[in-house]
This record gives C-alpha cells, sequence and structure tokens, in this order.
C-alpha cells in the first residue's frame, strides 16, 4: 500500500510539472519514480493474486532481468554496425555499437566474479552496477517523457515557427534530415494560418559553416519557396553555430518583430526534448516538435541526447555517481 501512495504522490508532482511547464527534466524523473514505484506495489501485491498467477509473473520478471539485458546488447550492436555501414565511422554514429559491447563486458565482468569469487572483483561489479542502475533509470526516464512529450499537441496559438538547422550537403543542399524538419515546420504553419487571426512567420535558423557555401538559413529559405512556400512569411536567422544560439538569436529577432511572442520550434524527433530544455533555459516561450527520422538513426541519435542532459545537470548526476563509487570503495574497505 506504501508503494501505491508514493507512486500517486509522483505522478501528482508529474502532473504539477506538466502543467507548469512541459519543458522540464524534473517531469521525466518523476513520471519515472511513479512507474517504479507502481511495479513495485504491483510486484508486492501478486501474492493475493489467484493461484498460479505470482508464479507466471515472477517466471516472466527473472526472464526479462536475464534474457533482456542480452538481447539489448545485440540489437544495440547489430544497429551500431548499421549505423556505420550507412553514414560513416564518426565518434557519435558509433555510439550505439560501444553502448552494446559495453553491456557485454559488464556482464563478462559480472559473470567472472560470481565464478572466481574474487572479492575485489565482487565489489567492483556491485559498484558498477549501482552507478549503470542510477544512469539506466535515468537513461528510461528520459525515453519515456521524450516520447510522451513529442505527442503533446500544441496547445495554444504561436506567433512564429522557428526550424532549426542541421548542415548541408557539399555546402550548398538540404540533406534529407533537414528536409524533414522544413516539411514539418512547413505543416505546422499551415495548421497555425489555418486558425485565423494574424499568420505566423517561419524563421530558418541556421548560420555559415566553415565547409559551406551560403548559410544554412538560406539554403532552408531557398528550399521552401521552391516547393511554393511564401517568400514573405519567411525570415532567415543566419548567425547561429549551436543548437543554445539558434534559440538565442531566434529569440532576438521575435522579440525585435513581436515583443512577448510565442513560437513552436521544429527539430527531429530524436532532439525534441532537448531542444526544449534548451529553449526554457534560453528563455524561448515556446513548444518543440518533431520530424520524422530513420529508425536506424534512433539508438545513437538518443544515447548522444541524453549524454548531452546528463552532462547538463552534470554536478548532480556526476556527484551521485561519485557518491555510489565511494559507497563501494567503503564496502570493500569495511568487510
Amino acid at each position: 500500500m506504501f508503494a501505491f501512495v508514493v507512486a500517486a504522490v509522483f505522478l501528482l508532482l508529474f502532473g504539477a510539472g506538466v502543467l507548469r511547464d512541459r519543458r522540464r527534466f524534473g517531469n521525466a524523473v518523476y513520471l519515472g519514480l511513479a512507474v517504479t514505484f507502481l511495479g513495485i506495489g504491483l510486484l508486492f501485491g501478486i501474492d493475493e493474486a489467484r493461484p498460479g498467477l505470482a508464479e507466471t509473473v515472477m517466471v516472466l520478471v527473472l526472464l526479462v532481468l536475464g534474457l533482456g539485458p542480452v538481447v539489448l546488447a545485440g540489437l544495440l550492436c547489430a544497429n551500431g554496425v548499421k549505423m556505420i555501414r550507412k553514414e560513416g565511422r564518426r565518434p557519435a554514429n558509433l555510439l550505439a555499437l560501444l553502448a552494446g559491447l559495453g553491456m557485454f563486458g559488464v556482464m563478462a565482468l559480472t559473470v567472472t566474479a560470481v565464478v572466481t569469487r574474487s572479492r575485489i572483483l565482487g565489489v567492483l561489479t556491485g559498484t558498477t552496477l549501482l552507478v549503470l542502475g542510477y544512469v539506466s533509470f535515468l537513461f528510461l526516464c528520459f525515453v519515456g517523457y521524450a516520447y510522451l512529450y513529442g505527442r503533446m499537441r500544441i496547445r495554444r496559438d504561436a506567433d512564429y515557427v522557428v526550424v532549426l538547422g542541421s548542415g548541408l550537403i557539399g555546402g550548398r543542399r538540404v540533406p534529407p534530415l533537414l528536409a524533414s524538419r522544413l516539411d514539418r515546420g512547413r505543416a505546422v504553419y499551415e495548421k497555425l494560418a489555418a486558425r485565423g487571426g494574424d499568420a505566423p512567420v517561419l524563421i530558418t535558423s541556421g548560420g555559415q559553416g566553415p565547409d559551406e557555401a551560403l548559410p544554412e538559413s538560406h539554403a532552408m529559405a531557398d528550399y521552401l519557396t521552391d516547393r511554393g512556400f511564401p517568400a514573405e512569411a519567411v525570415v532567415r536567422e543566419d548567425r547561429s553555430r549551436t543548437t543554445e544560439e539558434n534559440m538565442l538569436f531566434s529569440k532576438e529577432l521575435m522579440e525585435r518583430d513581436r515583443p512577448g511572442s510565442s513560437c513552436v520550434i521544429v527539430t527531429n524527433n530524436f532532439h525534441a526534448f532537448r531542444a526544449a530544455l534548451m529553449a526554457r533555459r534560453a528563455g524561448v516561450d515556446g513548444q518543440v516538435v518533431g520530424s520524422p527520422t530513420a529508425a536506424y538513426f534512433w539508438p545513437s541519435a538518443t544515447i548522444r541526447e541524453f549524454a548531452a542532459v546528463f552532462l547538463q545537470y552534470k554536478v548532480v548526476n556526476l556527484g551521485i555517481c561519485l557518491t555510489l563509487v565511494v559507497l563501494g570503495a567503503l564496502t570493500w574497505f569495511l568487510r
């Protein structure tokens, strides 16, 4: 009963957090804690179920805990190989493969510690699992809430639609990843314009990289106007080099022409939640929506996004990880 009460408290905190501001990582943590305590309550209450059900549930739980990590690690490795074949060997494209190999490494360490009964390996394994447990919990919170955030409806009118840049092919052409953002941005613009009142303005946001012949925002605007989008409805923000600068410089344009305006920001779906966190930090009054991305791109991209968010709160997260390592070391010295 206690677990259900705690789950209800965290669920209330989650609901209040969403109503206050959808763009908070705390919402993801509250949701994760609510689901965790709900699961604990259900497991402890399973003894009261009809005969045979408890045994079936426990077998399923053990199978998930035992085989789940092996299957997940294998899928990550397979996806990592596919990612490298399609996108090249850049460090960001290796994340899924490295995560899968890392999981297999931890499993091997755990088995070795159990077989050898080594005290030092046992402490090392326990400490590693504690840290990984904490990081994995946050990762599941991130993925779960990012999924929900990406499916929240745009709840009010907006004055601007801001499409974030992502690089050009050959320094000139819009790649498929960026084209999907622009197509989604146009769809959002048309939906907002259909509500009546003042039509929104679409901002293409992206500066010129060292290997690009023109600013990304110009190529993005040309992509839209070549497909019939009204040129007078496009404003080009051509100074930014990072997502943070996308937010800040786009905010300058919006405040200059329509002070106190709101916006909808468009990026790819794997990037939407982190972009929302950055928009909140930049003081931009806007919701972020995502455009479709190829399925094979998701694992590495999601791991990269989570790592960036994890380090955004590095004082808290690294502090907790260090505390867990110290607790593991104390276990070694006190035994």
